[in-house]
């Protein structure tokens, strides 16, 4: 069976330069449709110096109100992937990328929605926003904090939301440069009498942790986790682990990847990826959350337990693919390929 969400190429057909730092990418994938929902990301395969590296970028585009497929990355720090984007990708270039995947989408509901954006959080706000506006009544207000007019990603884009749903969405600007960042009185003032609203909430780990906080319920409040700006934490390979540091137990872990064959005793509790690492190997992976589908690799011999999953159906369960970031030996050795 070839599951749909291993990686799969698209082209590159337009580049949009949406502030100096911030570019949003047209995407055409070579399989034709794309199915997602508004909120989602993918992760995308780079080869940067010679390394292979993963990242996962939302979309900026809604399925209901966009016929092309776009994912919006900002330049950010020491940014690997997200820098060399910018600086090398241009329009026919291809990606490697999977399908779509995450949770932070729109729930049926007929509340308000308020959204807050921190920098490049607004890339996935502005997707849900374009869906909500489309396919519900609900009056959507949203928050988007930036640096400075200069650094607002999609200015343009949501003043011409706005005049197409007056009455309907609304849009406050705060600019870090003239006002401060971002406290909880300006987040308590933004939700106002709207307590009971859903409340959408990406951006930098300061913003969202102050938004959190502040945040007077009792409505929900949906948050998107992953670092926006591109810039994930990078985990070394790890070391062989010393002598004594974990309980063997019977059977051995053997892992297939590439050209590359590695086995290693086996560890109670230890995840088939966490395995793989202390045998040497450099997998794929990028959330280690069970929600991306990058790490998926199918099972030969033995079985394996998932602590979380969001990316894989029973269909897929059933023919033998895992997560191996969630996927812990039930027993025994076990036999895994990755694809």
């Amino acid at each position: 069976m070839a599951v749909t969400h291993v990686f799969q190429r698209a082209t590159v057909t337009r580049i949009v330069k949406e502030t100096a730092d911030a570019y949003t990418f047209v995407l055409a994938p070579h399989e034709g449709t794309f199915p997602y929902r508004a909120g989602q990301y993918s992760t995308f395969q780079v080869h940067v110096d010679g390394e292979e590296l993963y990242r996962s970028y939302s979309m900026s585009s809604a399925p209901e109100t966009d016929t092309e497929l776009m994912t919006t990355v900002k330049r950010v720090p020491g940014g690997k992937v997200s820098n060399w984007l910018l600086d090398n990708l241009a329009e026919g270039d291809e990606l490697t990328m999977t399908r779509a995947a995450g949770t932070f989408c729109l729930d049926s509901s007929d509340s308000p929605l308020l959204g807050f954006s921190g920098g490049s959080g607004i890339t996935p706000i502005l997707s849900l926003a374009k869906s909500a506006l489309a396919t519900t009544d609900r009056t959507v207000r949203l928050l988007c904090a930036d640096r400075d007019a200069s650094a607002a990603i999609f200015d343009d884009a949501l003043s011409e939301l706005a005049a197409r749903y007056p009455g309907r969405l609304s849009v406050q600007r705060h600019r870090d440069a003239e006002n401060g960042l971002l406290d909880a009185a300006a987040v308590t003032a933004f939700v106002g009498a709207d307590t009971g609203a859903d409340c959408y909430l990406c951006g930098p780990e300061g913003f969202m942790a102050v938004v959190r906080q502040a945040w007077p319920g009792p409505g929900r409040l949906f948050v998107e986790d992953f670092d926006t700006g591109g810039a994930a934490a990078e985990i070394p390979t790890a070391a062989p682990a010393a002598a004594g540091t974990a309980a063997e137990v019977s059977g051995t872990v053997t892992i297939h990847l590439g050209r590359k064959k590695e086995s290693v005793p086996r560890v109670a509790g230890e995840t088939l990826l966490e395995s793989a690492r202390r045998a040497g190997l450099t997998p794929p992976f990028s959330c280690e959350a069970g929600n991306c589908g990058t790490c998926i690799a199918h099972i030969s011999e033995g079985s394996a337990k998932m602590i979380a999953n969001t990316a894989l159906d029973d269909d897929e369960v059933a023919d033998g693919y895992i997560l191996t970031c969630q996927a812990v030996p039930e027993g025994g050795s076990i036999t895994v390929h990755y694809e």
